[in-house]
């Protein structure tokens, strides 16, 4: 988290999801992570910071914000807020009208992407053709991590394997199958202002195959 602009968008969020808990992950970070969001969470008591205390990466990241979560439902944002709260508050309205979970799609109608690189595009469209095919899936942005569940959803997906960016698929996927209804609603995207992402790709020697990672 950085000061100034960041910290701007991070107490209009937190103004917006007052009513829930936020918990924001640490997964190693070298920078000032923990100490601005123990600092914010001073005055934002529905903020909660908690270290990833096993190896590094977004699945484990994410599993471990998952399990000490309490709500009744469950959503997963990046923390450099390239989504919208707004969108957030949009998801849980869904989950009311009676769905098992809300996912946002950045590719379709009424939504937009805002500086997205051109090579990461090319990967995310050719992951999410690859998987739509492979399963029969409509949904066009599975990829994306920006979903919310309920409870039970998340209780019925257990165990959770993936360690690293391959978790954003691995959970609607698995919702999907168990027969959890969903809805898609267009969201927007806007790349990170600072920062650098911890999406890399690396080359596995055993089978020469090709798999992302949060390093």
């Amino acid at each position: 988290m950085k000061r100034g602009l960041s910290q701007a968008r991070w107490q209009t969020f937190a103004r917006d999801c007052r009513q829930n808990e936020i918990i924001v992950v640490n997964d190693a970070s070298s920078d000032r992570t923990a100490e601005c969001v123990t600092e914010f969470a001073r005055t934002e008591p529905c903020v909660t910071l908690v270290s990833n205390p096993g190896p590094p990466g977004f699945g484990y990241a994410i599993r471990y914000g998952i399990a000490k979560s309490n709500g009744e439902a469950v959503a997963i944002m990046m923390a450099d807020l390239s989504d919208s709260a707004g969108d957030l508050i949009a998801y849980y309205r869904k989950l009311q009208e009676g769905y098992d979970c809300v996912f946002g799609s950045r590719f379709i109608k009424g939504s937009h992407v805002i500086d997205y690189p051109a090579h990461k595009l090319l990967l995310n469209r050719a992951a999410n053709f690859f998987i739509r095919v492979l399963v029969a899936l409509s949904f066009n942005d599975i990829t994306n991590a920006f979903k919310i569940y309920r409870r039970e959803v998340v209780d019925a997906m257990q165990p959770l394997i993936s360690a690293h960016f391959n978790l954003t698929v691995e959970m609607p996927l698995k919702a999907i199958i168990r027969g959890y209804t969903f809805a898609v609603i267009p969201i927007p995207w806007t790349n990170r202002k600072a920062g650098a992402s911890k999406l890399k790709m690396y080359k596995r020697d055993k089978d020469s195959k090709y798999n992302a990672h949060h390093a």
